[in-house]
């Protein structure tokens, strides 16, 4: 199946992003949230980026208008009814992706794939709450979308190998390279990531070093371009705890428990750069 319109629900961080990249590789993308200020600041954080492309000479004015063009934006989820492929981007909660995929099951044509960008929930049990679960599939793009090459594509049980293979050509359409694995808490990229993350927290929370002392081991001695906790305070740190209570639950060991200091920080409002503090201060 060919993708020729796309919509994307969420027109935040990731949302816009999706948008973005979408529109830049010619699919016409219709970005749909609850608000029309959330629209609107989605809007201008695309067109910021898609004006620093063309300063970089990475993009000509003239593509970046067109792709400006094959952008819509709604506020009414009546406007996935004739897309191809919808992307939902919303919060990681799991009753809300539930009753969106629910509604989309309803207003989407019935070969319409639904695609989630969760970073952890299940595919199969989002699939569930629809009549067509071998049209629904995990495309969990990274964080900045327009930059990250990644694409983790996740097969829920159902999935079909025709729906798997529209969407890794849809992804390397947008310019990325998409990676397949099946469903299972974490996926591959959290399940490795998330664990590394907590065991930093977990080395700072015993006294064994500083934070710029962890980090710097890590990036200089180990080539990481930035360091797990600096990059906890990047990701969210609620969403870090959400992900390893996701894997802590879903695969039931204790090695996947999230450290105490990060629940104490969670719930003291530190959630790192997006509330100006978290491992380190942001002003």
């Amino acid at each position: 199946m060919s993708i020729k319109k796309m919509a994307v629900l969420g027109a935040g961080q990731m949302g816009n992003g999706i948008t973005q990249v979408a529109a830049c590789a010619g699919i016409e993308v219709v970005m749909v949230d609850i608000k029309q200020e959330f629209v609107d600041k989605g809007m201008a954080t695309i067109e910021k980026s898609l004006s620093k492309l063309v300063a970089k000479e990475r993009m000509t004015e003239e593509d970046a208008k067109s792709a400006r063009d094959r952008i819509s934006t709604s506020i009414d989820r009546n406007s996935c009814s004739d897309a191809d492929l919808v992307v939902e981007a919303v919060p990681e909660i799991l009753d809300l992706k539930i009753s969106i995929f629910k509604e989309l099951d309803e207003i989407c044509k019935p070969d319409c794939i639904l695609a989630t960008n969760t970073s952890s929930i299940s595919i199969t049990k989002i699939a569930e709450a629809t009549n067509r679960p071998e049209n629904v599939i995990g495309m969990h793009f990274m964080n900045p979308v327009p930059i990250m090459k990644l694409v983790e594509v996740i097969n829920g049980k159902q999935t079909s190998e025709s729906v798997t293979s529209s969407v890794l050509e849809a992804a390397e359409r947008m310019g990325k390279i998409p990676l397949m694995c099946n469903d299972s808490p974490g996926f591959v990229s959290n399940r490795i990531l998330c664990p590394m993350i907590n065991e930093a927290i977990l080395t700072l929370q015993e006294g064994v070093a500083e934070p710029e002392a962890i980090d710097g081991i890590m990036k200089l001695g180990m080539n990481h371009p930035i360091g797990p906790l600096a990059l906890s305070d990047l990701i969210g740190n609620d969403t870090v705890l959400h992900i390893m209570n996701v894997l802590h639950e879903g695969i039931g060991d204790d090695k996947y428990a999230p450290a105490q200091l990060l629940v104490d920080m969670v719930a003291e409002g530190k959630l790192g750069r997006k509330s100006g503090n978290g491992f380190y201060s942001y002003s």
